[in-house]
């Protein structure tokens, strides 16, 4: 009997090693499904928290791109882009300029000029590029175009924001406040003016002139005095301004214009 003790023990020993075993393996399926759900549902929180950010970028206002009207030019097309966040300028850049000859030179020198003004400015009331008049007059009237294009944007998107009852008379107000209008062109000696004014409350806060003489000796005087009577249009808030020196058909034309706008605007 005593010799049959330590067999017994190693029977007993193997078995319960042999039982062990089988428990070990019954136990990972069980532990496998638990560490699947767990990872999967890891996956999921990690995608609905990405979804997040994502949303609020596409949601994001004031921001995206604006191509202005293609302006012809004596030596080509001009057309401008703008990069537009917060409706502020962040980028401006020309997608079309003059190219072929002298051109190419020109263009590269005025361009990369005129883009950083538009950026600076926040306006196209931006001076020609010394050499480059006419890729600079055409720069400045698709630069306007791409403005006001930003503008009307902007305009409807705050009209639709809002509570539908306010909503509505807000922006009914808003238009009624500011609006542009425009002059009737005035025919001068060395071509036509015509002047389109934003009027608020009464009083004009921007004008430019649209049209104005071009070719030759007239881009010089354009581009010396056409700023000059916007600025005084804005300043005087009437039609009773003074002539530029130089550019006396130019200014008498720019008069009449304005004027006939503010007519229509009952100024």
């Amino acid at each position: 009997m005593r010799k049959s003790h330590p067999i017994r023990r190693v029977v007993l020993a193997t078995a319960a090693t042999v039982s062990g075993v089988v428990l070990l393996l019954s136990l990972k399926p069980a532990s496998g499904p638990a560490a699947a759900s767990a990872a999967g549902a890891a996956p999921q929180q990690t995608a609905a928290g990405q979804e997040s950010p994502q949303g609020g970028q596409q949601g994001g206002a004031g921001a995206g791109t604006v191509t202005g009207d293609a302006t012809q030019t004596q030596y080509g097309t001009v057309q401008v882009r703008l990069t537009v966040a917060g409706g502020k300028i962040t980028k401006a850049e020309a997608v079309q300029a003059p190219k072929g000859g002298v051109s190419d030179q020109k263009t590269a020198l005025a361009v990369p000029k005129l883009n950083q003004a538009a950026v600076t400015a926040q306006s196209a009331q931006i001076d020609a590029v010394s050499g480059a008049t006419y890729t600079s007059t055409g720069y400045r009237k698709s630069l306007q175009s791409a403005l006001d294009k930003m503008k009307a944007t902007s305009s409807g998107t705050s009209g639709t924001s809002g509570s539908s009852g306010a909503s509505g008379s807000s922006s009914g107000s808003s238009a009624a406040q500011a609006r542009t209008v425009t002059g009737k062109v005035s025919q001068t000696q060395y071509g036509p003016v015509q002047v389109r004014i934003t009027v608020a409350d009464g009083k004009i806060t921007k004008a430019e002139a649209v049209q104005a003489p071009k070719g030759g000796v007239s881009d010089q005087k354009t581009a010396l005095a056409v700023p000059k009577l916007n600025q005084a249009a804005v300043t005087a808030g009437s039609a009773d301004i003074d002539a530029v020196s130089g550019a006396t058909y130019t200014s008498t034309g720019y008069k009449q214009s304005l004027q006939s706008a503010l007519d229509q605007a009952g100024g």
